[in-house]
């Protein structure tokens, strides 16, 4: 099941100081991530996918523990999203993805 986690330093302060605008942003993680049509294992890959097209290492390291904890996702299975991503956005976001995903399962 989906843990209320964001990657964004910035929430901590936004859960404290602004919880109206928190509760907000977890209804919609909530509604984004329902695993309706397209189930919730794959939307984690694909928003994996996403932080690694962007190089946010932070998000992508956090991403693919997650991955690994809730899902089971394996080695593969990330280097295959990580396939798309070098096609799509090129070599340095895949080698920072591959690092981070090397210093993962070491």
């Amino acid at each position: 099941m989906k843990e209320e986690v964001f990657f964004g330093e910035g929430m901590i302060g936004v859960k404290k100081d602004y919880s109206d605008l928190y509760d907000a942003i977890v209804g919609l993680n909530e509604a984004v991530f329902t695993g309706k049509v397209i189930d919730y294992r794959t939307q984690k890959l694909i928003a994996l996918g996403i932080n690694a097209a962007t190089s946010d290492e932070r998000a992508m390291k956090k991403q693919m523990m997650s991955a690994m904890k809730e899902f089971d996702v394996t080695k593969d299975e990330i280097v295959d999203v990580l396939r798309v991503v070098l096609l799509t956005s090129g070599m340095p976001p895949f080698t920072k993805a591959m690092k981070i995903l090397y210093e993962l399962k070491d």
